[in-house]
């Protein structure tokens, strides 16, 4: 053996292990709502090195990286046999995004990656890429794995090779080992972000459903949808009513989309979701959350102004900058809510907060009133609520 390959060998073993076992670090929240964490729980780096080199040195005498990955992101989560659980879109040099779970013991840090990437199962007309899974643990007993299946606009001149069509792909498993496919969603629009909720609806799988004219612009469609299906392995969207509508000059102006399923509390259910606006760096993706109402899930009772988080520090920058996308997040039975985001469709963060927490920052937090006046008001009565208060009095030293 080659001794270069040797100490090359050992020097990739010792820095892998090392970012693995490295602890994570909760930060001070500012804003009392969430707390962020000082590292990413997944990069492109976590991925094993098994899957990047060849370590035959017969065939590999220089031990060069032989299948590069380009990014870790957009990971649907769920807790499973006690371990935290992240499906990870993995995307190669090549831009190709395959599945791939990572688990850790505590939410935080220490994720690794199982042996081997998901194999999913095609159907007949087989994907071009597949990404951005949401994953449901239904009423029905199974496990799903709802994506985003992109091909080739076949309509397209040959020479457009950009234009895209955009499918809902649905799997599912019991173990998260062996993972059926079910035909796609059948729609009359484009749907990329289709979420399933937990439980059935007047004994029907209801979705929370994004239609868009095309794969990129939402034209005449777009906002948060809701539709009810009879038959998840034959799904067709018959009917759907927008419930979380886009408007001018806010955060969802361009468009949005639903992130995980969203988390059953006693005084709603509470949803994670993204919005989108151009700015003259590009498209901005921001979290935002919103409640609806637990007889009626698309009844929204409680919808935040502005965003809840947004790309801050190291989070803009990377493939696709400025962009802040969760499509994960665990609650634990202490209360605990995990929130697995990604930036720049480059890392995994994590980032935690409380079901107590959540609620109230969606109960208490003013509506957008859509006029700078408006927001202006706002201020103006928290101020003057605040004048009555003997807060200076609290924060002088004791």
């Amino acid at each position: 053996m080659n001794p270069l390959f040797k100490e090359r060998l050992q020097r990739l073993t010792k820095q892998h292990q090392e970012l693995l076992g490295r602890p994570n670090i909760k930060l001070e929240s500012t804003n009392g709502i969430f707390s962020r964490y000082a590292y990413p729980v997944l990069t492109a780096a976590h991925v094993p090195l098994r899957w990047r080199f060849d370590f035959d040195p017969s065939d590999n005498p220089f031990l060069l990286e032989r299948i590069g990955v380009n990014a870790v992101f957009n990971a649907g989560a769920m807790k499973y046999n006690g371990k935290y659980l992240l499906v990870a879109r993995v995307e190669g040099f090549d831009r190709k995004s395959f599945f791939a779970i990572a688990e850790s013991p505590n939410g935080i840090d220490n994720f690794r990656f199982r042996e081997f990437p998901i194999q999913m199962p095609e159907t007949a007309v087989p994907d071009v890429n597949i990404y951005d899974m949401r994953l449901t643990q239904h009423e029905d007993g199974w496990i799903y794995g709802i994506f985003c299946t992109e091909r080739k606009d076949p309509s397209a001149p040959a020479s457009d090779l950009s234009s895209a069509i955009a499918n809902t792909g649905i799997a599912r498993t019991r173990d998260l080992l062996t993972w059926e496919r079910l035909p796609d969603l059948r729609s009359k629009s484009q749907q990329r972000n289709v979420v399933l909720h937990p439980g059935f609806v007047d004994g029907k799988y209801a979705l929370y459903t994004r239609p868009q004219d095309g794969f990129i612009e939402a034209g005449n469609g777009g906002g948060i949808g809701w539709a009810l299906v009879d038959d998840i392995t034959n799904a067709v969207v018959e009917n759907e009513t927008i419930i979380d509508h886009r408007y001018y000059h806010t955060i969802k102006e361009l468009k949005n989309g639903e992130g995980p399923h969203p988390i059953k509390t006693s005084k709603g259910w509470l949803h994670l979701a993204h919005g989108v606006r151009a700015c003259a760096a590009g498209l901005r993706y921001v979290l935002y959350l919103y409640m609806t109402s637990l007889e009626d899930p698309a009844k929204q009772i409680a919808r935040p102004a502005g965003y809840f988080m947004a790309p801050e520090g190291e989070e803009r920058t990377g493939d696709v900058s400025n962009v802040l996308f969760s499509n994960g997040w665990i609650a634990d039975d202490d209360g605990t809510v995990f929130i697995y985001y990604a930036s720049s469709d480059t890392r995994m963060h994590v980032a935690t907060s409380t079901i107590d927490q959540l609620v109230d920052y969606c109960l208490n937090t003013p509506e957008d009133g859509f006029r700078s006046a408006n927001s202006a008001m706002a201020v103006r009565k928290l101020i003057e609520k605040n004048q009555h208060l003997k807060f200076e009095e609290w924060t002088k030293p004791s």
